[in-house]
C-alpha cells in the first residue's frame, strides 16, 4: 500500500470518529472495547493483544502484533427510556410529567483506525484514532407534555470524545515487554432544554447553563502498560491511563462543576490469557473507572438543597460553582471474560459484568436519600451486562476481516426524583456491530 493511501485512509477515520454522533458506549460512558477483535471477547485483552488498536487497551501488546493497519466502525444502536410515575407539583417545582419517554437518535456510526509499524525485532510504534465513549439523549418536546422534560422544550446531552493514541512499545526480552502511549483528547458537548434549572437559582450563571450549541475541550493523557509471559501458557497485563485534564467547557460554565469543567476520569486494568490449546485462548480483565474523582460526574444532584439552602446564587454547590452538583456517578469495577478458538477462522464469544454508576433510592423515600435519577434522565447509563461474539478471517497472505457483535440486556434504576413526591425509572438496552478489515505489511 501507498504511503499516501495510508494516509489519506488515516485522515478519513480520524474525521469520522471526531464528527460522529455519539452515544453511551456501556460501562458509564467508556466503551467496553475498542478493537474488533477485543469486542468479540466482552473487551477483554490488556494480557493478549491482537491488532493495531491494543494500544487503546496496553500499548506493551503493539510490539507483538506485527506492521499493519486496521481500518473499521461500529454501527451502534442503544435504546434509553425514562419513565415517571406519581403525580406532579406544578411549575415551579420540578413535578415532571407521568408516563414513559423514549430517546430520540438511536442508531449511531462510530469509525475507528489503528496503524502499527516495527521499528526492528524488539520494538514498534503505533497510532490510533478512536472514540472513547459519550453520552447522548434526546427526548422531544413534542412528546413530552406540557413542555418538554424540564419544560424547556427537547432536552438532552451530547457529549463526544476522540483520542488519537501514539504509542512505543518494547520487548525487553522473550517473556515480556512495555509500553506507553500520549493520549490527545478532544471532546464536543452541548445540552439543550434546561433552563428551567437557571429560572428557579440553580446555577451560577444560567447565561451559560443550556442551548448554547456545540462547545469543545481538549487535553492530554498518557497510557502506560506491560505484559509479562508468567509460564508458558499464562500470560499477565496491567495498564493505567491517567485523569485527563481537560480544558473548560466555556459555554457551559453555568452547568459544570468547577465552572464547565469535565475532565476523563482515570481507568486501570489488570488480566490474564490463559492458553488452554494449541489454538484456543482464555482471557479475564478486571478494570477500574474512578468516575467519582470528576467533581462534574462524580457529584450528587443533593449538592443543590445546599445551592438552595444557602440563598441565591452564586455559590460552591450550584450548577457551575467549585463543588457544583453532577451526575453522581459510583467508580465501576467491570469484570470480562472472552475465549477464543480456532486454526484458519478464528471465533471469539465473551461476556462481561459490573455494577451500574447510577444509585436508586427507593420509591418514596424522601430526600436526602442518595437517589440520582434525576439529572441521570440526560446520562442514563446503567447497562451492566455484555454478552458478545466476533470472528476474524483471513482474505490472503496480507488481509483479514474481522466481525463482533454485541447485546446489552435491559437494565434498569430507580429511586426518588428528590424535588417532588415522585419516582423515575431509567432503562436500557443496547446493540451492537463492528467491522474491520486489516492490512498487514
Amino acid at each position: 500500500m501507498s504511503r499516501g493511501i495510508k494516509k489519506s485512509l488515516i485522515a478519513l477515520s480520524v474525521s469520522g470518529v471526531l464528527f460522529a454522533p455519539s452515544a453511551f458506549a456501556t460501562n458509564g460512558y467508556f466503551s467496553h472495547g475498542y478493537s474488533t477483535s477485543e469486542k468479540g471477547l466482552a473487551g477483554a485483552g490488556v494480557a493478549h493483544s491482537s491488532d493495531s488498536l491494543a494500544s487503546a487497551t496496553n500499548p506493551a501488546g503493539l510490539v507483538k502484533v506485527g506492521s499493519r493497519m486496521d481500518v473499521g466502525a461500529a454501527l451502534f444502536n442503544p435504546n434509553r427510556q425514562y419513565t415517571i410515575e406519581g403525580a406532579p407539583n406544578p411549575p415551579p417545582a420540578f413535578g415532571l410529567a407521568p408516563g414513559t419517554y423514549e430517546s430520540d437518535h438511536s442508531l449511531f456510526l462510530i469509525p475507528h483506525i489503528g496503524y502499527n509499524s516495527m521499528i526492528d525485532d524488539s520494538s514498534s510504534w503505533g497510532i490510533a484514532a478512536y472514540g472513547n465513549g459519550g453520552m447522548n439523549s434526546s427526548y422531544s418536546g413534542a412528546d413530552v407534555p406540557p413542555a418538554g422534560t424540564f419544560y424547556g422544550g427537547t432536552a438532552g446531552v451530547n457529549l463526544s470524545q476522540l483520542f488519537i493514541n501514539l504509542s512505543y512499545s518494547k520487548q525487553l526480552n522473550d517473556k515480556h515487554s512495555v509500553g506507553a502511549s500520549a493520549i490527545f483528547a478532544y471532546q464536543m458537548f452541548k445540552a439543550d432544554g434546561l433552563g428551567a434549572f437557571g429560572a428557579q437559582g440553580y446555577s451560577n450563571d444560567d447565561t451559560k447553563l443550556t442551548n448554547k450549541g456545540d462547545d469543545t475541550s481538549m487535553g492530554f493523557g498518557v497510557k502506560l502498560g506491560w505484559q509479562g509471559e508468567i509460564t508458558q501458557a499464562i500470560t499477565l497485563g496491567v495498564s493505567y491511563q491517567s485523569e485527563m485534564a481537560m480544558s473548560e467547557f466555556d459555554d457551559y460554565a453555568g452547568l459544570f462543576a468547577e465552572q464547565g469543567d469535565f475532565d476523563i476520569p482515570a481507568s486501570a486494568t489488570l488480566g490474564l490469557a490463559w492458553k488452554t490449546s494449541k489454538s484456543s485462548t482464555l482471557v479475564f480483565d478486571i478494570q477500574q473507572i474512578y468516575y467519582s474523582d470528576v467533581a462534574s460526574i462524580g457529584n450528587g444532584i443533593e449538592n443543590l438543597f445546599a445551592c438552595a439552602a444557602a440563598g441565591s446564587a452564586p455559590q460552591p454547590t450550584c450548577l457551575g460553582g467549585s463543588n457544583g452538583a453532577g451526575f453522581g456517578w459510583d467508580d465501576m469495577t467491570v469484570f470480562k471474560l472472552g475465549y477464543e478458538w480456532g486454526d484458519d477462522i478464528t471465533w471469539r464469544v465473551g461476556v462481561s459484568t459490573t455494577d451500574q454508576p447510577i444509585q436508586g433510592g427507593g420509591e418514596t423515600t424522601p430526600p436526602p436519600n442518595g437517589s440520582q435519577v434525576l439529572f441521570n434522565i440526560l446520562a442514563p447509563g446503567v447497562v451492566e451486562t455484555h454478552i458478545t461474539a466476533g470472528m476474524t478471517m483471513p482474505l490472503g497472505s496480507n488481509s483479514e476481516i474481522s466481525f463482533a457483535a454485541m447485546y446489552a440486556p435491559s437494565t434498569s434504576v430507580k429511586g426518588s426524583t428528590q424535588f417532588d413526591a415522585q419516582t423515575a425509572e431509567l432503562e436500557m438496552d443496547q446493540f451492537e456491530l463492528q467491522g474491520t478489515y486489516t492490512m498487514k505489511f
